[in-house]
C-alpha cells in the first residue's frame, strides 16, 4: 500500500478550499465582512495592504465566552508572591534547587495547584528578574 501522493497527483475537484469554519470565524471574531481577507484580493499600493491588515488585526475586547469568576485569581493582575514565598524561592535558588522543584514543594504544602494564587512561571520569572539580577 503506497500512501505517498505528490501534489501534482491531487485532483483539484477533490480539494475543498471553501469551508464552513471561515463563516464561523467571521461571526465570532467580531470583524465586519468587508475587513475579512479573501483569496486573490488585490490592492493598489503597499499602503493599502498595510491599512487593510492593520484594520483586520485590531484587538476585539469582548470575549466569546464568559470569564469564570472562581478562576479570576489566576489572571496575571491577581497573581503575586508573598514575601515569605519570595524568601523561600531565593533560598532554594541559592541551594541550586530547580524552580520546578520549588514550585512542587509549594503545591504539596498548599494541598494542590488550585490552592495557590500563582503559577510555576511566576516562580521562574521572579528568579530571572529579581534574584539573578541582584547578583550582577
Amino acid at each position: 500500500m503506497d500512501d505517498s501522493i505528490s501534489d501534482s497527483q491531487l485532483n483539484q475537484s477533490e480539494v475543498d478550499f471553501e469551508t464552513e469554519s471561515n463563516q464561523v470565524l467571521e461571526i465570532f471574531c467580531g470583524v465586519d465582512a468587508q475587513f475579512v481577507p479573501k483569496v486573490e484580493m488585490t490592492f493598489n499600493t503597499l499602503e493599502d495592504v498595510a491599512k487593510f491588515y492593520k484594520d483586520y488585526s485590531k484587538v476585539v475586547l469582548h470575549h466569546s465566552h464568559p470569564c469564570c469568576p472562581d478562576q479570576a485569581h489566576m489572571l496575571k493582575q491577581h497573581r503575586e508572591l508573598s514575601m515569605s514565598l519570595r524568601r523561600t524561592i531565593e533560598n532554594n535558588d541559592e541551594a541550586s534547587i530547580r524552580p520546578s522543584k520549588t514550585f512542587q514543594s509549594f503545591v504539596a504544602a498548599a494541598g494542590g495547584h488550585r490552592e495557590l494564587n500563582f503559577i510555576e512561571k511566576d516562580v521562574r520569572n521572579y528568579i530571572t528578574r529579581e534574584v539573578r539580577n541582584v547578583s550582577k
